[in-house]
């Protein structure tokens, strides 16, 4: 079966190939023999009834400096041109996002769109989880600075970071003192219109936040995501390394209990994490990364796996 894949993602150019998730599964879909385009989600055009992207054909091979070949521009009717689009664009979480969702859409029936974009934008992943309260460290969502003030009191280390934040940015601790919390609240109700996350820090944290990455609601994998010197953020992207890791009898549990619901939703490339082996803290639906590292610790073509859902949906 050879597909005709859209790629709704960030500019070929900006990419880590050494670790970029959306990189690997084209490098997937092009050795299966799927033909990739390329687009951007402002490349995108509804027109009388149709769904237009401005996009180019891709070829792309794992060499640095090297790792992208365009074709000449071409005008793609999603609905009707293509087999697949893949929305892959990073988050913010913010209403283009959300408008491009809405646009996506408009081609269902049509042609398969990973992951569902109604779900995604149904699913934020600060806030989907909350579905999992009980797998959930203690949590609160608000603006108000009392209610901050009574969480520490009650918790004594907190986390506080932003609802639609991502890759680990705007993540403070706050400790038992309380220092700079009025000064951090303020920031954060003057920098975003929604309220924002506060958590109970996980001590367990310094020992890792594990990625499971579950597709079509089955767990594909995990790897263990250790902060670096003087952190609390254990994302890759914010300095965090990789190192293999096994799911304990909770993360099951918790794989468990949400596996079917995403494979509902049509959510087929999901990853969660988990700190200290029984604490949810997101669900990532928008972007998920970590398959690269995950595959090369666990000898797993994560990649494949995707592809495999894919061709079985579109077939």
């Amino acid at each position: 079966m050879s597909l005709k894949v859209a790629v709704q993602m960030d500019p070929m150019e900006g990419i880590n190939i050494s670790g970029d998730s959306t990189f690997a599964i084209m490098l997937s879909a092009q050795a299966r023999g799927h033909a990739l385009y390329h687009y951007e989600a402002s490349d995108l055009t509804w027109r009388s009834g149709r769904l237009l992207a401005n996009a180019r054909a891709v070829e792309v091979q794992k060499v640095d400096g090297d790792h992208y070949s365009f074709g000449e521009a071409v005008t793609l009717d999603l609905g009707s041109d293509v087999d697949v689009v893949l929305m892959r664009q990073d988050p913010p979480f913010d209403l283009s996002y959300i408008t491009a969702t809405h646009l996506l859409e408009r081609i269902e029936g049509e042609t398969l769109v990973v992951n569902r974009p109604g779900s995604v934008r149904d699913a934020p992943e600060k806030l989907f989880v909350l579905d999992y309260a009980r797998f959930m460290p203690p949590t609160m969502i608000t603006r108000d600075l009392a209610e901050v003030k009574s969480f520490l009191a009650e918790h004594g280390d907190i986390v506080v970071k932003p609802l639609y934040g991502n890759a680990g940015n705007a993540v403070f601790r706050v400790g038992a003192d309380g220092a700079n919390l009025s000064a951090l609240v303020e920031l954060f109700n003057a920098s975003w219109v929604e309220p924002f996350m506060v958590q109970a820090f996980i001590p367990a944290v310094s020992e890792g936040d594990k990625r499971i990455v579950l597709i079509d609601g089955d767990v594909a994998g995990a790897i263990n995501r250790l902060p670096g010197k003087g952190e609390i953020r254990s994302n890759l992207a914010a300095g965090g390394s990789a190192v293999k890791t096994d799911l304990t009898e909770r993360e099951w549990e918790i794989c468990r209990a949400m596996g079917p619901e995403l494979k509902k939703r049509g959510l087929l490339f999901v990853g969660i994490d988990v700190i200290g082996g029984e604490w949810l803290t997101e669900i990532n639906v928008t972007s998920p990364t970590g398959i690269v590292s995950m595959d090369e610790f666990n000898g797993t073509d994560t990649g494949g796996m995707i592809w495999d859902a894919i061709e079985r949906q579109v077939g």
